[in-house]
This record gives C-alpha cells, sequence and structure tokens, in this order.
C-alpha cells in the first residue's frame, strides 16, 4: 500500500470517528443509555407543556386529558390505567382539581413510578406524611369520637381541616368547627370516612391523610332497605321513553356554592303542552321535590352548596305526564375552599416547573443536565411573562373584571385585580329577564365593560347578555380544556397567558 493510500485511509478513519463520537454523544443527550426514553404521563394541558419542554427529547410524554375533555371532570379509562401502569412518570397539579388522580393512584399496580404532585413545589418531602390516630374499631351513635392528626416532619405549619363523606363514591365535605390537629365530634347514625389536611402559609396542601373509615356499629339487625327502591326504580324504567323525548342543555361540568344553574330543556319533538315543573333531589335515596317557580321549560337555581340531581317533566292538559328528562347531576365542587388554578399565576407556575424538573431527574439521573437546562430556560420565559403582566397592569385605576365562571383568583392575587364571578352565565341558555338585570345591576356598580368567558365568547347568548348589559364579551383561557380554540389559534401556554393579558386590559385601564 502506497504512502498516498495510507494518507487517504487514515483520513477516512479519522473523519469516521469523529462523526462516531458526535453521533453518540448526541445520542447520550436525548436518551437514556439503553437508547430508549423515559415513560411520562401528564394529566392536562398545562402539566404537560411543562413537562414537555423540561423533558426535551429525553422523554416521551403523553398527554392524558385530550382535546375536549375537562380536567376536572375526567374520568380515567382502563387504558389510561394500563399507560400509567407502564409509566416512569406521572405529573399532575393538585388533588383539587384533578380529584380523580387519588382513585387512578390506587388503582395503578407500578412500585416503581415517580408521581409528582406539581402543587407542592419543588421543596416538599416525599417523606413527609399524616397519620390519623385514635380510630375505634367501631362507635355508637351518639357517642364521642376523638381523633388526632400527627404530621411526620419539621414544620411549623399549624393550620388544619378535617373532611368527611358519606363512602368512597362521595365528595369530600369540609367538617366545621375542626381547625387543629385534634378532631371531636358526636358520632352520627351512619358509618363515614374523614382525612385531615394540612395547610401551608400560603393555604396550599402541604400534607394530607390516607381516607379512614369510622364505622358506627349500633348492634342491631337493621339493614337500612329503601322499601321505595322498587317503585322508584318501576317508576323511571316507565318513564325511559318518555324521557328520550327532553333534551337538557346549559349544564356546566361544575358549578360554585352561590352561582345561578341556569338550564333549558328542549323537547325533541313538537308539541302543544306548556305545563312544566322541575325537580331536584340530593341523591338516588331521596324524593323528588318540585322546585318552586320553575314551572316554565326554563330553570334558573341559586345553589346552597350541595351536589343534587335535577328532571324537567312536562304534563299534558289533564296534568297528567307526557314526558320528562334524563336526570342530570349538577354537581358543586368549590375545590375544598381552594382555587386549584395554580398555573394561571406565572410566578407559582415557576415552582410546578422545578417540582417536574426534580421528578425527572430522578427518574432519569444521567438527563440531569438537560432538564436543569430546560427547566431553566423555561423559568425565564415564565419570568418574562410576570414582567409583562406586572408592566401592563401596575399603573390601571380600574383594577376590577367580571368572568362566567371563577378561576382567576391566584391570577388576580398576584397583580393587585379583582375577580368577579357571575356564576352559572351558560353559553348555552338565555338567562331571564331578571336574571340580566341582576347582572346588568353588578355590571354597572363596577363600571366594567367586558364580561369574560372561558369558551364560547362567540355565542349568540353570551352577545345577547352583552347587548342587554352594555358590555362587550372575550374569552380568558383557563386551560382547563384543550379547546378547538386553542388548536386552531395555535395557543400554547405562554400564548394563551398573553392572549388573557391582552383581553385583561379591555377591563383593567
Amino acid at each position: 500500500m502506497n504512502r498516498k493510500m495510507l494518507q487517504t485511509l487514515f483520513v477516512f478513519l479519522t473523519v469516521t470517528l469523529v462523526l462516531f463520537g458526535c453521533e453518540s454523544q448526541n445520542t447520550e443527550n436525548t436518551t437514556n443509555n439503553d437508547g430508549s426514553k423515559i415513560s411520562v404521563i401528564a394529566s392536562f394541558l398545562p402539566m404537560y407543556e411543562f413537562t414537555k419542554y423540561i423533558a426535551g427529547d429525553r422523554a416521551d410524554v403523553q398527554l392524558m386529558v385530550s382535546e375536549g375533555q375537562d380536567a376536572h371532570q375526567f374520568e380515567p379509562s382502563a387504558q389510561d390505567v394500563a399507560a400509567v401502569n407502564e409509566a416512569d412518570v406521572f405529573v399532575y397539579s393538585s388533588d383539587e382539581m384533578e380529584y380523580w388522580t387519588k382513585s387512578l393512584l390506587n388503582t395503578v399496580e407500578n412500585d416503581n413510578l415517580i408521581i409528582v404532585r406539581a402543587a407542592d413545589g419543588p421543596e416538599k418531602s416525599d417523606t413527609v406524611s399524616v397519620q390519623v390516630e385514635g380510630v375505634a374499631d367501631h362507635y355508637h351513635t351518639g357517642g364521642e369520637i376523638k381523633l388526632t392528626a400527627k404530621l411526620t416532619g419539621d414544620v411549623d405549619y399549624d393550620h388544619w381541616h378535617w373532611y368527611q363523606r358519606a363512602s368512597a363514591d362521595e365528595e369530600w365535605a369540609v367538617v366545621s368547627g375542626q381547625g387543629t390537629a385534634a378532631f371531636t365530634i358526636e358520632a352520627p347514625e351512619d358509618s363515614f370516612e374523614v382525612r385531615a389536611v394540612i395547610y401551608d402559609h400560603n393555604h396550599n396542601v402541604y400534607a394530607e391523610s390516607e381516607p379512614v373509615e369510622l364505622v358506627i356499629d349500633n348492634h342491631d339487625s337493621h339493614a337500612h332497605e329503601d322499601e321505595d327502591h322498587a317503585g322508584h326504580e318501576h317508576e323511571e324504567h316507565s318513564g325511559a321513553q318518555a324521557r328520550e323525548e327532553i333534551s337538557i342543555v346549559g349544564l356546566a361540568d361544575h358549578y360554585h356554592t352561590g352561582d345561578v344553574v341556569t338550564l333549558a330543556a328542549e323537547m325533541n319533538e313538537e308539541t302543544e303542552f306548556k305545563s312544566w315543573n322541575w325537580f331536584i333531589r340530593e341523591n338516588a335515596d331521596h324524593e323528588w321535590e318540585a322546585v318552586p317557580d320553575q314551572e316554565t321549560e326554563r330553570f334558573e337555581y341559586k345553589t346552597t352548596g350541595e351536589s343534587f340531581e335535577a328532571k324537567a317533566v312536562l304534563y299534558d292538559h289533564d296534568k297528567n305526564v307526557h314526558a320528562e328528562s334524563q336526570i342530570i347531576s349538577v354537581i358543586i365542587d368549590d375545590h375544598e375552599n381552594q382555587d386549584p388554578h395554580i398555573w394561571l399565576d406565572p410566578v407559582l407556575a415557576q415552582d410546578q416547573v422545578l417540582a417536574i424538573r426534580n421528578a425527572l431527574i430522578e427518574a432519569d439521573p444521567d438527563g440531569e443536565a438537560v432538564y436543569e437546562d430546560n427547566a431553566e430556560a423555561f423559568i425565564e420565559e415564565l419570568k418574562a411573562l410576570d414582567k409583562e403582566y406586572q408592566t401592563t397592569l401596575k399603573d390601571a385605576a380600574h383594577r376590577a373584571f367580571v368572568v362566567q365562571h371563577q378561576a382567576f383568583g391566584y391570577l388576580a392575587d398576584r397583580y393587585d385585580l379583582e375577580q368577579i364571578a357571575i356564576g352559572g352565565l351558560s353559553t348555552e341558555v338565555e338567562p331571564s329577564p331578571s336574571r340580566i338585570a341582576e347582572i346588568a345591576d353588578l355590571v354597572q356598580e363596577y363600571n366594567v365593560p367586558v364580561i369574560y368567558y372561558q369558551q364560547g365568547a362567540s355565542s349568540s347568548i353570551a352577545q345577547t347578555v352583552a347587548a342587554e348589559t352594555g358590555t362587550e364579551t372575550a374569552v380568558l383561557y383557563d386551560l382547563e380544556v384543550l379547546s378547538e380554540e386553542l388548536i386552531e389559534n395555535d395557543l400554547g401556554y405562554l400564548e394563551a397567558m398573553r392572549h388573557n393579558l391582552k383581553a385583561l386590559q379591555a377591563s383593567i385601564k
């Protein structure tokens, strides 16, 4: 082999080794050592966007709550459970937002799954827990129940709440008068569950206990059967065909205490009958009660704090039931007196980013540098966003804004704004003249030019309300739902938040 050929071969080998080294380095920066990516499931849109940005190419990030689904009322499918069973990391915001996560994680059988509740931020230790002590094997009705919550970890928080529910199928309700680690009440007639929750100085959940069942056993043989069950079953079965003729429109995924639920019953076939009644009940174990002054196809009802079921009934001229609607559930959820929309505050969102970063590093230590760099870059974006909000809103004299649904409390607190919620206002059902007059009075009282809707600002109902109250309408994105609007306008988290800032300027002046 001559000298020229040797030189050519040497150059070829050198270039090949350099290229191979670059390729190897690139692989190390984007995947695990075995060439695979870690698997991450993120609950809903903001958690997905935060995680995707931080993970870069080192993780396969999947969105669980997909297009059009509401993150709060979502129910995981068997396929979702299977995906989490195979995942390395599961990211969600909080139990107050994605209330279904506790049930999901109790179902999952994945001992290696790293779970990050982003609302906790980066500082919370995984060793922190709350234990409920003093539980007896059973109690008698009228006797005293005394429990104590014990918190592991050295912290100075002492703000407690206790919650109760009848069973795992019910929603948690706060127990009044129980604001310390000690819990004392008189035993009721039926068994129930409790849990203890401790909050930090910002009233965010710091830690909570597992549900504890308190068994009420009065040593009798009463089965507490519903004697009317068979009759109710017959009544509902016999009306099944009639119920198909009526549709209920305007139902929101949930309401807050004090909201006005605005619904309408629509006949699917033409009819000459116009005699209506609306009925409500707490649940299937209770009797239906007619709602006073609700005798048209329209329903407006101010909530009192408890979820309930409702139905509309249409009568013929002889006052016989002509048709009735399906039974609908009106969910009252005050988020356990907390605002779960933490991600709408660009400052608190930074803590969520850090919590996600830490979980990814735990799952994939080799990618620490990548996760650190990506998180730092995204936090810089959030800081810039915060600065834009501060600069734009700081000198405004008028600082109140009116929203269809109360979701912007954190954002309002951050920038010294006042959020005024017109709860229950629908974009499907036109409110009654009395309801419009009530809204108009509020608009006049606060001198607001715009009513903000989470979705559907272009709907005819929204425009009707605007015309009647002398206001305009605009959209504020709470990002709970991956909506068609977000997709069509290619709005990610940062773009949607900047849209919100621009929209707010119509009121904050």
